[in-house]
């Protein structure tokens, strides 16, 4: 009798479908290529994720179309919590309003396990430029429309719009020179070819330290303890804000239960210090959340960008 009331249990209850969860080993999609600074953070959870969990959490590199291919493969993955990928901004948000024809939905595919880190833009500027400060960069601006040029890693990349956002807020025309990849672009800044780039700690944080780029401002919305003597840049042009995350989702379906399972394992990775201490040092901050919380954040910046780049007229399709 009472292995007949387990069995019915698990036949109308789902709360079967993640006990004993995982059962073997977990593939996470990185949907960039290894080596790479999506790759690089991934790899920063791996080994306390694996501990937590009990299983080891295997990373599969599945690059290409700027993060689609791998993205789409996770959405249209079985929903056992057996395939995860790690996403950013980019696949899992901009890119909702810079393809008219993309395969899969950003938020209607997916459901958010959490956020694991937040990666702030450094405004920077070659030394030779002159410019000393966020608000002379906006004078300057004003005062010659032809004076200011913008680098970026690409159309439609995180850089790209994060600079489209602060010329329209700051009432400014800066020309924009895209670069295929972050070296091209942040050897052209450093030569002064190019007046301002947006660029990550994990590609600019070693110049700007050495004093070989001056870093403007940063998008956080409060000064972060990285960057303890770089203002932000709603200092200066007030309400100004850019985060890119990365974190983890499922595709959607998923058992609640074995969301609650990954969240709480990611949670705990995350808080780890030996996690904490090594993202710190790439210059970016830590940052797990709740699934609603980052399901929340995903819908909010597919509705932000969607109005940045209808206004900039970006498409990449």
């Amino acid at each position: 009798m009472r292995a007949l009331v387990l069995l019915l249990s698990c036949l109308f209850a789902v709360p079967c479908l993640a006990e004993g969860y995982p059962e073997r080993a977990i593939r996470m999609i990185v949907p960039y290529p290894a080596g790479g600074s999506t790759d690089i953070l991934a790899r920063a959870i791996l080994q306390p994720l694996t501990e937590i969990l009990g299983k080891p959490v295997i990373i599969d590199n599945k690059s290409g179309a700027g993060g689609i291919i791998g993205t789409t493969e996770a959405a249209r993955a079985t929903p056992d919590g057996y395939t995860i990928v790690f996403g950013n901004l980019g696949p899992n948000a901009l890119n909702a309003s810079l393809y008219k024809k993309l395969a899969y939905d950003p938020v209607r595919d997916f459901v958010p396990i959490s956020k694991v880190v937040d990666v702030p833009f450094l405004l920077v500027t070659a030394p030779s430029t002159g410019i000393s400060s966020v608000t002379d960069l906006i004078a300057r601006g004003k005062k010659d429309p032809n004076a200011l040029t913008y680098a970026s890693v690409g159309q439609g990349s995180a850089s790209h719009v994060t600079a489209e956002l602060f010329r329209r807020q700051a009432g400014i025309e800066m020309q924009h020179v895209p670069y295929r990849g972050g070296a091209p672009a942040t050897n052209d800044t450093l030569a002064g070819q190019v007046s301002v780039y947006f660029i990550t700690p994990l590609e600019g944080m070693g110049q700007v330290q050495a004093g070989m780029l001056k870093s403007l401002g940063i998008s956080t919305a409060e000064r972060s303890p990285l960057f303890p003597d770089t203002p932000t840049i709603n200092e200066a042009l007030p309400g100004f804000q850019v985060v890119v995350w990365f974190g983890i989702l499922a595709p959607a379906g998923t058992p609640p239960e074995i969301v609650a399972r990954l969240n709480d394992a990611v949670t705990r990775a995350v808080a780890t210090p030996s996690v904490q201490e090594a993202l710190k040092k790439l210059g970016v901050e830590p940052k797990s959340s709740t699934p609603d919380a980052f399901a929340a954040t995903i819908r909010g910046d597919v509705d932000k960008w969607a109005k940045v780049v209808k206004e900039a007229n970006i498409t990449l399709d």
